[in-house]
């Protein structure tokens, strides 16, 4: 797939992992949508990129608001060729506390913002990409989803995390393989400790300490390092059905 002036869709592009997928999109010429709950920094970053950058508010769990996002993004840029699916929350809870079973509801969210939400947005954007007409290879589009080596390395509390990050990456094949008859690829990236808006909150020292826990190199990784993975995934056609891990040698300990 050729970036430049294809259309593109980034959710949960406000911030974070989205946000540099977003930024490196635009630099290498697509055109970009940006949706997230944040309304507000969703419009800002749209403003920062200028051009036809286009921002959307929307909750990835409900399907009217994903469904609006990319009908606009389709009348905006005549079609979607790309998506990046980026969007999630973590929670921390043992499965039994000292107060007894973990809380249900939250791994109930986690599951449905990490996991349906993925694939409300995958099943949206993967139906607009197959309405256009394929490039000279019969690809239609390509769909980035986002998981975690929390997936295969899940740690002490991470039950609902790694739980709904393992079910993005169950979710990766059999999707690709459904869409291979219409030309839309799916792929999956799984990042290890990364320098996002949720490790931002951590005091330096820990920080610090995280990163120098990576075998090499032993630091956090950078959001734009994501964003280079998913646009080589957008340009490499051969790329299908696969997830990724992104962790610098890690592999995490159960604590």
């Amino acid at each position: 797939m050729k970036l430049q002036g294809a259309p593109a869709l980034v959710a949960g592009g406000a911030s974070g992992l989205g946000a540099a997928t977003a930024r490196m999109l635009s630099e290498r010429g697509a055109r970009v949508a940006i949706v997230d709950l944040d309304g507000d920094k969703a419009n800002a970053l749209a403003e920062e990129l200028g051009g036809d950058a286009l921002s959307f508010k929307a909750d990835v769990t409900t399907e009217a608001d994903v469904e609006a996002a990319v009908s606009a993004t389709v009348e905006a840029f005549g079609g979607l060729r790309f998506a990046a699916s980026c969007a999630g929350i973590g929670w921390a809870e043992r499965t039994v506390t000292r107060s007894g079973p973990a809380q249900l509801q939250p791994f109930e969210t986690v599951i449905r913002v990490n996991l349906i939400g993925t694939f409300n947005v995958l099943r949206h954007c993967a139906a607009a990409m197959a309405a256009g007409d394929p490039d000279e290879d019969g690809e239609r589009g390509a769909v980035v989803m986002t998981a975690s080596i929390a997936a295969f390395d899940g740690q002490i509390g991470q039950a609902a995390y790694s739980a709904s990050k393992g079910g993005v990456v169950g979710l990766t094949l059999p999707a690709a393989r459904d869409l291979a008859r219409l030309g839309v690829r799916v792929c999956t990236i799984a990042p290890g400790i990364f320098d996002t808006p949720l490790l931002a909150a951590l005091p330096e020292e820990n920080r610090t300490a995280l990163g120098e826990s990576v075998p090499f190199p032993s630091r956090l990784g950078q959001p734009a390092e994501y964003a280079q993975l998913a646009c080589h995934i957008a340009e490499n056609s051969m790329l299908n059905g696969e997830t990724i891990r992104l962790d610098g040698a890690l592999r995490m300990p159960p604590r």
